[in-house]
């Protein structure tokens, strides 16, 4: 059956007290809501729609940007969570098959979760998430008759015995996309706060003899984000749930505690992680490669074999082939280091393409930007540069080629050349004694008259 995700993602949020609205703060570098997406692609939705108020346009940008197809739809007035749902109806109004109500300041909600929630709706007209609470709180509690959820009762409204229930409702929930909205139709808000919630269409559903039941998840998926403290809590959260998958998919952490991943990072088995390494958006680490100490990486791909650090910066667009070797305070961005290729230290490789084999010496530079316009420069494969060689791009060295250390080069070098770039050296006899004694008498000359 095909599948449709709302996602509500509304909300001012506070007391984050920011600027930013609540589902773009982040978590392992990607946006609150981005997590939920993430479970969400579990049941391989065919259309998706987020529901965006607070801060819309810069929700809805994020959110096009992780994928163009998504619908945005407005809630312009914030009133209350079965309003906000009710914002999609327009989106999914040809829509045939079940919709998912997500939320996107809850970001830990699993890919398994969801799935059971799929299988229970086989059986049942609404399928509700609901979780035992250590501390149930104020939390609405799911009113149970063995497997069939009565109702849900809100804790202002519940009685001593439906305040000692332990099973709490977690907001998500599921049902045929159609049959949703019919129930969202008939919600009133004859309430104090005068909202129209998202609970009271199990009550609904009850009157017109459609069944419902719950799914009982983990607390801990439950979690939502509302303060800058339980954002952090979430990162903590995220990080080491990140590691234990790391470790489980084979992936050597040395020190786990210290490294820090993206939701989207992606390393291979065999692959060895040292100490203090940081992972940004959009990094694949392939099998048997090796990433070492204070390392950063952002938007590359280090590929089978291939090591880089300590204290390398790989930057978005770089791509190391296969053993290909970036060593210590080496900057790569947009540049394509070709297999077996050695960068080993004090060196920027920018826009460029290094061939297979070749040899960049220290304190090599591509100066790739005139202040306007980047440009490329190409390294031939086995080509060997010398230390400390600036290349001025747009340039080109050839197959088998050499650099001169310290030379500056501006033009491109043949295959199997050598280019030697740089001013000619002139040795004075003794003048640096004389140059030396020169200053000293002027030194000791101001400290007398001092």
């Amino acid at each position: 059956m095909a599948t449709a995700l709302i996602l509500l993602a509304a909300g001012q949020g506070s007391r984050m007290n920011s600027e930013l609205p609540k589902v773009l703060h982040q978590i392992g570098n990607a946006p609150l809501f981005a997590h939920a997406l993430h479970a969400g692609g579990a049941l391989d939705p065919t259309r998706t729609v987020i529901v965006v108020g607070h801060g819309a346009d810069a929700v809805a940008s994020q959110a096009l940007s992780l994928d163009e197809d998504i619908i945005i739809a407005h809630q312009d007035e914030q009133l209350g969570t079965a309003h906000a749902v009710l914002q999609a109806k327009e989106a999914l109004a040809d829509f045939e098959g079940d919709a998912y109500v997500l939320y996107g300041d809850t970001p830990f909600i699993s890919a398994e979760t969801l799935e059971k929630m799929q299988t229970a709706r086989t059986q049942h007209d609404v399928v509700v998430l609901g979780f035992e609470a250590a501390h149930p709180g104020r939390y609405g509690r799911l009113v149970m008759d063995g497997d069939t959820l009565l109702h849900i009762v809100e804790f202002k409204d519940a009685t001593e015995e439906e305040r000692s229930i332990t099973l709490c409702n977690s907001g998500v929930l599921c049902a045929d996309a159609k049959v949703l909205f019919d129930l969202l139709s008939e919600v009133g808000n004859d309430n104090a706060a005068g909202e129209y919630y998202l609970p009271d269409v199990i009550k609904i559903a009850r009157s017109k003899g459609l069944s419902a039941t719950t799914v009982s998840c983990n607390e801990a998926e439950t979690l939502g984000v509302n303060t800058r403290t339980e954002l952090a809590f979430a990162e903590s959260l995220f990080q080491r749930a990140k590691r234990t998958e790391m470790l489980e998919n084979g992936v050597t952490l040395v020190a786990p505690e210290t490294v820090f991943f993206s939701l989207d990072t992606y390393i291979g088995r065999d692959a060895i992680i040292d100490p203090n390494v940081v992972f940004g958006p959009n990094v694949t680490i392939e099998s048997g490669a090796r990433i070492k100490s204070f390392s950063h990486l952002e938007g590359c791909h280090v590929s089978t074999g291939a090591d880089a650090g300590p204290f390398a910066r790989l930057r978005p667009g770089a791509e190391l082939g296969n053993d290909a070797h970036v060593g210590n305070f080496v900057e790569i961005k947009n540049a394509q280091i070709g297999e077996g290729t050695k960068v080993g230290h004090l060196a920027y490789i920018g826009d460029a393409d290094i061939g297979d084999g070749a040899n960049i010496g220290a304190g090599t530079i591509t100066c790739n930007y005139d202040g306007v316009f980047k440009h490329r420069t190409t390294v031939g494969r086995d080509a060997f540069i010398g230390s400390n060689t600036m290349l001025v791009a747009p340039v080109n060295v050839g197959i088998e080629a050499m650099t001169g250390s310290g030379s500056v080069i501006t033009k491109d070098v043949p295959n199997g050349a050598l280019a030697i770039a740089r001013a000619k050296q002139d040795n004075k006899p003794m003048l640096a004694v004389k140059l030396f004694q020169k200053l000293r008498a002027l030194k000791a000359k101001k400290t007398e008259e001092g």
